[in-house]
């Protein structure tokens, strides 16, 4: 459907830790999935955190830099997928970051061509989450940003939390109006630690919240430091729940920015009015009858440009008369009966 990036700041204000949280708790309909890159340029965390070093650090984002200058970037990116999925059915992935802060450089070219390889598995069913961590949104990794969908920006609701996001907030929704898609992109996963409101920070800041996630230590420890993502109480946590609803607020806002952001339809182009001149058979065919083109027929005019056409007039028939009975003819005279005589009769006479 997308791509989301979440931005941290100064003061570890969870960005990792909510970014791997939107990876769990994303709603996915049949056949979608969901990736998680990290490209904190500070390094990943995910590997030694979350996972608790039961994977190898042979898989990330380093390899990615050689792939892509021998032109493998896309076929090497599925060789470097974790299923973090708790069925195991390659539903939810991670991308693992660098293990070294110095490898960062080498990636400076591959920022780019990454984005085109992420925006370009989205019409194969996949939506990816980007993990920018403090630094990933500025420097070579700004394009990131600035062609994500949406930039959620984890922040702190404390004094320390805010105070230091402001600037950062403030260069952002500059760099993303000049060279990105505009800062309408830009809005909130505010950690209620501190004692203001989401309401209160939004309008300070000019930027929509996307959901208010709880102070939960205990719950992000699961997330931040290992522990057992598929046991009950985790999912029905206060943590998941809340991220469940700013999941479906993040892809509210991205359906907001596609309408915005599609070409619109330019409507028809009028009709061209022509200039009215004098009402000719050549030029308004139908304001006259059609003439017949036969020569000899009875009908034909010799001028039709100067004789209109009169249709033929009915000829004239018999007028009809009045009905007038006639007398019965007389019946005929009857003709007098003949006696029958009886054989016998007949020979007494002779």
């Amino acid at each position: 459907m997308a791509v989301i990036a979440v931005v941290g700041g100064p003061g570890a204000p969870g960005a990792t830790t909510t970014a791997l949280a939107l990876l769990l708790a994303w709603p996915l309909q049949p056949g979608r999935k969901i990736l998680l890159v990290e490209c904190d340029p500070d390094g990943g965390a995910v590997l030694a955190g979350a996972l608790e070093g039961r994977v190898e650090a042979v898989y990330g984002l380093r390899n990615l830099a050689v792939a892509d200058r021998r032109g493998l970037l896309a076929q090497t990116l599925w060789e470097q997928l974790i299923d973090l999925s708790p069925a195991g059915d390659g539903e939810r992935l991670l991308l693992p970051g660098l293990t070294d802060p110095t490898q960062a450089p080498g990636l400076a070219y591959t920022w780019e061509p990454l984005m085109e390889t992420l925006h370009a598995l989205e019409p194969q069913g996949y939506d990816v989450i980007l993990d920018l961590g403090r630094s990933g949104a500025t420097g070579a990794g700004a394009v990131l940003a600035r062609r994500a969908d949406v930039v959620a920006v984890a922040l702190r609701s404390t004094l320390r939390g805010l105070s230091a996001a402001r600037p950062r907030l403030a260069a952002l929704r500059e760099d993303l109006d000049t060279a990105g898609t505009g800062s309408d992109a830009l809005g909130l996963l505010l950690i209620a630690e501190g004692p203001y409101p989401a309401t209160e920070v939004s309008q300070q800041f000019g930027v929509p919240p996307l959901g208010l996630l709880p102070y939960a230590p205990r719950t992000a420890r699961v997330l931040s430091d290992g522990g057992d993502t598929t046991d009950r109480r985790f999912i029905r946590s206060e943590l998941m729940r809340t991220t469940r609803t700013a999941a479906d607020q993040i892809q509210l806002l991205i359906r907001r920015r596609r309408q915005r952001l599609a070409p619109a339809v330019p409507p028809p182009a009028p009709i061209p009015v022509q200039q009215l001149g004098p009402v000719t058979p050549q030029s308004h065919p139908l304001a006259y009858p059609q003439y017949p083109q036969h020569p000899q027929h009875p009908h034909y005019p010799q001028d039709p440009s100067t004789q209109p056409y009169a249709p033929p007039q009915p000829q004239p028939g018999p007028v009809p008369q009045p009905y007038v009975p006639q007398p019965p003819a007389p019946a005929p005279f009857p003709a007098p009966p003949q006696q029958q005589v009886a054989y016998g009769e007949v020979l007494r006479a002779r």
